[in-house]
């Protein structure tokens, strides 16, 4: 499957979740690809008359969605999210994401964790039967003795760690941490060791979203799947 296929599979879910925004909602605005594509449709939707405001999870974000004509709400405010829409990395068959490629991994656990309901949008590929493997697990660390805190994930995780970089030095968040990406092979339990990761000085937040969604969105060849979180 190419990039444009995958580009359209993106979009496809990302409309089908536009659904699910009603008017006079607050919305919060996730960051990546399959954001932008939701991010545009939005602003459709409120060039037509909707009314809604968004809480977005990254400066480039905010940034597309007053381009777009979306209101936002002052970041330092206290929210009440009816819904928020985001991407992810991995989906494993729990409905447990990674997320954190893109940086914002912070930003977009709070507002998350501050919704209503969450609704995630993926193409197929990001489906895993077990998280870890193809990709990496981000941590948002301190800057100040990042090299201990990363001994100890290395330590708890038995696995490789690779402080993130970008254009020959380390990447930092909006909030200035860093990111410490993890190359699990497997994660077996990951409310176990999200729990675990954030006991360690010096963890900010981790890209583990458990227990946390409501329902994906996958996009295939077929169209948009709407999976709805199993119960327990």
């Amino acid at each position: 499957m190419t990039t444009s296929d995958l580009e359209k599979l993106k979009k496809d879910a990302a409309l089908k979740a536009v659904e699910f925004v009603r008017d006079g909602m607050v919305v919060g605005l996730g960051t990546g690809s399959t954001a932008k594509h939701l991010v545009i449709a939005l602003g459709e939707r409120v060039r037509a008359g909707m009314k809604l405001r968004g809480v977005p999870t990254s400066q480039e974000t905010g940034a597309l969605a007053k381009q777009y004509g979306i209101p936002l709400i002052d970041a330092e405010n206290r929210w009440a999210i009816d819904v928020a829409i985001d991407g992810a990395d991995q989906v494993d068959p729990q409905f447990n994401l990674i997320k954190g490629g893109g940086g914002a991994l912070l930003k977009e656990k709070i507002v998350a964790a501050s919704a209503k309901q969450f609704i995630v949008m993926v193409d197929h590929t990001k489906q895993v039967p077990v998280l870890g493997g193809s990709f990496p697990l981000p941590i948002e660390v301190i800057p100040f003795g990042w090299g201990n805190t990363a001994c100890a994930i290395e330590a708890l995780t038995k696995s490789l760690v690779v402080l993130r970089e970008r254009n020959g030095a380390p990447f930092k968040t909006e909030a200035g941490h860093l990111i410490i990406d993890v190359h699990m092979n497997r994660i077996d339990h990951p409310g176990e060791l999200e729990t675990a990761l954030n006991l360690i000085p010096g963890v900010v937040e981790t890209g583990l979203f458990v227990n946390r969604t409501h329902i994906v969105l996958v996009g295939t060849a077929q169209g948009v799947q709407t999976l709805h979180v199993p119960r327990k």
